[in-house]
């Protein structure tokens, strides 16, 4: 296992730390996947309020682990996530809790969970808002370091990087969503942790890749080619590894060692990737640069057209399928509406430089996407 400095919390991170939001069948099964992710070097491990059982399990797990002297709390790093807020006193009320449901006298690492909209960016600059509760836990030890996790969009994420409240952000940036790389760069030269939310599952649900584009990442897995895309970059500190069992959890740490430079070789496989995108799509390839927003039927264009481009570049229809399906299901986890809401105004059309039909791939887009609508695992 590889450790990487986490920003100015001057933590030491595991290159892969333990996500718990998918290990909920039991408290046992959350037990041996702890004690398994332990095992193999993992020190970092994060849960948050809104995960169900999760804070639960992960305190019961912990205070095994201490009772039978197999890890020390000081050589493990807690994390957990709390909603935003404008009331100081239910952040107050939150952290105790999820202390008390931890088992824990303090956390290393508290993330307000979900800066994903203006208005939460409001509510964690707010003088009286939650933050104020943030710091007040972190004066008397019970919190030792703050961050935020997002979903949102790019202004938002920079705009929170820049209020230089938080030492570390955990948000999506993968091989096949590259748009979060300005705020990668922002938390980098603002010295804070950066760590990436689900790059298997939501980065393209890499463990199941079609077959087309297993083909194009050989003789590489693409889940290999993903780790490693990551892993090569010394600004990012940390993966999540959601794992639902302790089974899960042995492959991808076969590569916990390998943090060095992509190779002459990977680089050839991502340019044959890119090349490949762009012969299969041709004139209808969108290049995902934003321009065409707002739409005013809150169409999120962009995404719902990078979906297509997977779908059709590499045959990643399982996962454009998955995401897709959340349009409209997963509030501001996962806003924006289908494809099929455009109502041909056009206001899109003369923003985009690459002269797309829109209207057209959009529905293009539904025909091939539109299938069972998604819901969050939670809320």
């Amino acid at each position: 296992m590889h450790y990487r400095r986490f920003g100015k919390t001057h933590l030491h991170l595991s290159v892969f730390s333990l996500g718990t939001m998918r290990y909920l069948e039991s408290a046992e099964t959350a037990r041996q996947t702890v004690e398994r992710a332990i095992a193999l070097g993992i020190n970092h491990i994060e849960t948050a309020r809104g995960y169900g059982n999760s804070e639960i399990f992960l305190g019961k797990a912990l205070a095994g682990l201490r009772r039978e002297e197999r890890a020390k709390r000081e050589d493990l790093i807690i994390t957990t996530k709390l909603p935003p807020t404008t009331d100081a006193d239910a952040m107050a009320r939150g952290i105790d809790e999820s202390l008390a449901r931890l088992g824990l006298d303090y956390v290393d690492c508290l993330a307000i969970h979900g800066v994903n909209t203006a208005e939460h960016l409001a509510m964690v600059t707010a003088e009286r808002g939650c933050m104020a509760a943030v710091r007040a836990a972190i004066a008397d030890g019970r919190v030792r370091w703050v961050g935020f996790s997002t979903h949102g969009p790019l202004d938002v994420i920079l705009g929170a990087i820049a209020t230089d409240q938080f030492q570390f952000v955990n948000l999506h940036y993968t091989l096949f969503f590259q748009r979060n790389a300005a705020a990668v760069e922002l938390a980098h030269q603002k010295d804070m942790g950066v760590f990436i939310i689900s790059p298997a599952d939501k980065g393209g649900l890499l463990y199941t890749p079609p077959e087309q584009l297993d083909t194009l990442c050989r003789p590489q897995s693409p889940l290999h080619l993903g780790y490693r895309w990551l892993l090569s970059d010394p600004r990012i500190t940390t993966l999540s590894l959601g794992a639902a069992k302790p089974e899960e959890l042995d492959w991808p740490l076969e590569m916990a060692d390998q943090t060095h430079p992509l190779t002459d070789a990977e680089v050839e496989i991502l340019e044959r990737l890119r090349s490949h995108q762009s012969a299969v799509l041709g004139t209808d390839q969108c290049s995902q640069c934003y321009a065409c927003l707002p739409c005013p039927e809150d169409i999120h264009i962009p995404e719902v057209l990078r979906l297509r481009n997977l779908a059709v570049a590499y045959d990643m229809t399982q996962y454009s399928t998955y995401r897709y399906g959340m349009f409209e299901n997963a509030g501001h986890w996962f806003p924006g509406s289908r494809g099929d809401r455009c109502t041909d105004c056009g206001n899109c059309l003369p923003r985009c430089p690459e002269a797309l039909d829109i209207p057209t791939l959009l529905r293009d887009a539904h025909r091939r996407l539109g299938g069972s609508p998604r819901r969050r695992l939670w809320g």
